[in-house]
């Protein structure tokens, strides 16, 4: 049944609002949906949450690089403290039961017998020594950033007990103490190296893609160069110009620049490709004819457009450098003593004999590998995020 036509000069019943618009009003965002006005950031950072992998690895690299912050309060040991009666010492278990009652975490103490037949020592947990473990207590002094000297750390053994969770190594030195000091060395310089990459990847990768002509040609053979020679070779040459006579921190640098130069080809084709599609866009083309330069056009017109690619691509750089820096100083030609790196632990475990005699010595390794993986799925997760509409 048909409704009756309205009388002639009759109002027209309607259900559009003739209210001002208002795009922040709740019901527009629930019509239009709640990124409807939502800035560049914002869609990042909303389309970056439903990535729960690369979230979760983001929290977890942000609490790593926080702690090495705190390496000293976090060791239970100096870097450099020796036990001497401890020598290859195996891992010790932590136990929170005893009698079947539950208890405050304890280990016991350990006794070693020399094998005179192979003389390899051997550790044996003495029952009858129980020793509670310590927290926020008093153990090695360490000047906490060069600023003061204190003792306070955050577990330590019971008094006059020893605490090796991940073993000792050929000096007695505490391999966990060591991993957590190491971090502070293998992280910094993977973001430092990828700071000074992206620094040249984005500079003369965007002059070649903007600008093109015999500079990219130049550029682009330099690339192909330099990304067809073997790496750890290359490695290995440019590793060897450093002088012996250098101090510690003077080798960290030139590690890090050596690392820098090799990696930024991959960035710098990357801008360069993403110039080539860009740099005939209308607002390109507006800011020539007002007379902007190269250099303007590219970093206020151009690096901004696609800064998003740009730190996806710089997150997945930061695995490579890491394990530059293991692989040069496991091989012997990368840091030396007295700096620790994760690289210069594992050199402890460069013979097969030592590892099938003592395997925790490769203990290092899981912390390279846990950081890798976690920079390679923030890395997918950023690259995912920053083109949600592709």
């Amino acid at each position: 049944m048909t409704s009756p036509l309205p009388e002639s000069g009759a109002k027209l019943e309607h259900y559009v609002s003739d209210a001002p618009y208002d795009p922040n009003s709740i019901e527009n965002n629930e019509a239009e949906g709640p990124l409807a006005h939502a800035s560049q950031l914002r869609l990042m950072w909303y389309y970056f949450r439903q990535h729960r992998l690369a979230l979760a690895s983001g929290i977890f690299l942000v609490l790593v690089y926080i702690s090495i912050l705190f390496s000293e309060f976090l060791a239970p040991y100096n870097l450099h403290t020796r036990h001497t009666d401890a020598i290859y010492s195996p891992p010790a278990s932590v136990h929170i039961f005893r009698d079947g009652s539950l208890v405050r975490p304890y280990t016991y103490g350990q006794t070693m017998t020399l094998d005179m037949t192979t003389l390899r020592r051997n550790y044996s947990d003495d029952l009858n020594d129980v020793q509670p473990l310590r927290y926020f207590c008093r153990g090695d002094s360490y000047h906490f950033w060069n600023l003061f000297e204190t003792n306070l750390h955050l577990v330590c053994p019971a008094e006059g007990g020893q605490l090796f969770l991940l073993g000792t190594d050929r000096l007695g030195r505490d391999v966990l103490s060591r991993t957590i000091y190491g971090a502070r060395i293998s992280l910094t310089i993977g973001i430092l190296g990828v700071l000074l990459s992206f620094f040249l990847g984005v500079i003369i990768g965007g002059l070649a893609g903007y600008r093109g002509g015999i500079f990219d040609m130049i550029v682009q053979r330099v690339t192909e160069v330099l990304q067809s020679i073997p790496s750890i070779p290359l490695w290995m040459a440019l590793a060897t110009i450093i002088p012996l006579t250098w101090s510690p921190l003077l080798v960290y640098v030139g590690i890090t620049v050596i690392l820098s130069l090799l990696d930024w080809t991959g960035l710098a084709r990357a801008v360069r490709s993403k110039l080539l599609s860009l740099r005939e866009e209308d607002y390109v083309v507006a800011a020539q004819l007002l007379g902007a330069d190269s250099t303007r056009v590219i970093r206020r017109h151009l690096v901004p457009g696609f800064m998003s690619h740009l730190i996806a691509s710089a997150t997945l750089t930061v695995p490579g450098m890491i394990l530059g820096e293991t692989a040069l100083s496991f091989l012997g030609i990368g840091l030396r003593p007295p700096i620790t790196s994760w690289g210069i632990l594992l050199t402890e475990a460069r013979s097969i004999n030592i590892i099938a005699l003592y395997p925790w010595l490769l203990f290092p390794v899981i912390p390279v590998i846990l950081v890798i993986l976690a920079f390679n799925f923030l890395g997918d997760g950023l690259r995912d995020a920053a083109d949600p509409y592709k």
